[in-house]
């Protein structure tokens, strides 16, 4: 049996009907129990975050700012999730797997405000001005299970090394080798050296790089998105109904519990919106804590805003473009992930179509991997000891230098390997990290506040810090 067989099979297994349903049923579970804050509460989240954005981009000139944060967050959500994930779960799964999309973005938005809020109010300081913060800090300190936190924070550690870097350099390689031809060894080599010149500078090199990198980027793909969709403008329709239909087909979930029948494109939707929007997975409340100001129901909002741009809007303008563009039949496709969004473009606009794509998915994918490599790090930092270390402790030798090192040479294997391995080893990896977040968000909801966003102070009893 092949490797890729093998991981198949595992992949089924941990994205079988459980794993679909603890997603799916925690994001509903706190949608219940807030209101349905993340669509009730729609004009009051937008207005705090995309309606401020002027004003964190002007405050906060020291440090690491809001904006910077944001940023940065959106640099690990807005990724080639958004072009060659899009376009490897729509062969995968079929256009109803667009479907599937918008709904694990939905749910995924209300998880994304609880463990963004609870990693905001339990960072802790370790060492030279810096902060630990995310899923591993809540579960040692509000549930007292360390093991958990080092189990969390063991998986944060093995995604940063998959889908944090092998996923978006493997991206990144192999569209510049369909659109420029670039031998991939060289390619690897420049991509690689670049990416250590910015990532070893720390989070204030990493946040102002992401606050240069995405507004533009993510501009100029909006725009010409929308460009395509108005040359295909009456091919939309028919797009849309195969979307509906064929969202609820089933088919074998491969691997999954024997007798379970689950559509693939539910399976591979939810799986390739939680790649893209990371919701669930705990990674934004890691990402926020390097605020300088972190408010927990202010970052709590600002990881909605992320997930829904981040899915919601630029998801969604990827996979109409390829439906309108390649049809809805893409398992027969000679093209595959980021080649296949960069042929889609080129179709309706011409080279410079493909030129475009394949220039967002390498920038895209450069920005993800900064961001992910601060994840990978403070990970590193929690598990050589980092949360009892204090203001003052120094950092580890495995923090400073292997984990650096580990990394970087992960981004360069991963423009080397085989596009099916890479994507589903990040899978799996995501998967699995999932599991104990949402199990700590679980047991944590009743300490997550929500802001007074209808007229009634909505205080779970949480402490932040500075309470303490």
């Amino acid at each position: 049996m092949k490797l890729t067989d093998v991981l198949e099979c595992i992949h089924g297994m941990v994205w079988g009907p459980w794993t679909l349903v603890v997603f799916l049923g925690t994001g509903i579970y706190l949608s219940i129990r807030f209101g349905f804050f993340q669509i009730r509460g729609f004009p009051f989240w937008w207005s705090a975050t995309a309606g401020s954005l002027a004003k964190a981009r002007r405050a906060e000139q020291g440090g690491v700012s809001q904006f910077q944060s944001v940023c940065t967050a959106l640099a690990a959500t807005v990724g080639t999730g958004n072009i060659a994930g899009v376009a490897t779960a729509l062969a995968a799964g079929g256009p109803g797997a667009l479907f599937w999309m918008w709904i694990s973005a939905c749910i995924g938005m209300i998880t994304a405000y609880g463990e963004t809020a609870l990693g905001a109010c339990t960072r802790r300081e370790a060492g030279h001005g810096k902060y630990l913060c995310g899923p591993f800090v809540y579960m040692e300190q509000r549930l007292g299970a360390r093991w958990m936190g080092l189990l969390y924070g063991f998986l944060c550690l093995m995604c940063s090394l998959g889908m944090g870097s092998m996923v978006q350099s493997n991206a990144a390689l192999g569209t510049m080798a369909y659109a420029w031809h670039i031998p991939l060894l060289p390619g690897g080599i420049v991509f690689t050296a670049l990416l250590g010149a910015v990532i070893l500078g720390g989070i204030r090199r990493i946040g102002s790089a992401a606050e240069k990198i995405m507004p533009a980027v993510s501009g100029i793909y909006i725009f010409f998105c929308l460009l395509v969709l108005a040359i295909s403008f009456e091919r939309i329709p028919g797009v849309l109904c195969a979307v509906f239909a064929s969202a609820f087909e089933p088919a074998s979930a491969a691997g999954g519990a024997g007798g379970y029948l689950l559509s693939r494109s539910l399976r591979y939707g939810v799986s390739r919106g939680v790649f893209s929007n990371e919701a669930g997975l705990g990674t934004l409340a890691i990402l926020h804590g390097a605020a300088d100001r972190a408010d927990p129901r202010q970052q709590g909002m600002w990881a909605m805003f992320e997930v829904f741009f981040d899915t919601v809007v630029l998801c969604t303008l990827t996979g109409l473009v390829i439906l309108c563009a390649a049809g809805t039949k893409l398992g027969e496709s000679p093209y595959q992930g980021a080649a296949l969004a960069a042929w889609s473009f080129q179709s309706c606009l011409g080279p410079a179509g493909g030129e475009l794509v394949s220039a967002s998915v390498v920038v895209f994918a450069f920005a993800t991997i900064m961001a992910w490599y601060y994840m990978g790090k403070q990970a590193a930092c929690y598990l050589s000891g980092g949360l009892s270390r204090g203001a003052s402790g120094k950092r580890s030798l495995f923090e400073d230098t292997i984990y650096p090192i580990l990394f970087l040479g992960a981004v360069f294997a991963g423009s080397q390997a085989q596009l099916d391995l890479v994507w589903l080893l990040s899978d799996i990896w995501n998967g699995l990290m999932a599991f104990p977040n949402l199990t700590a968000l679980l047991f944590l909801a009743g300490e997550i506040e929500l802001p007074d966003w209808r007229g009634k102070a909505r205080v779970r009893g949480i402490r932040t810090e500075e309470d303490e």
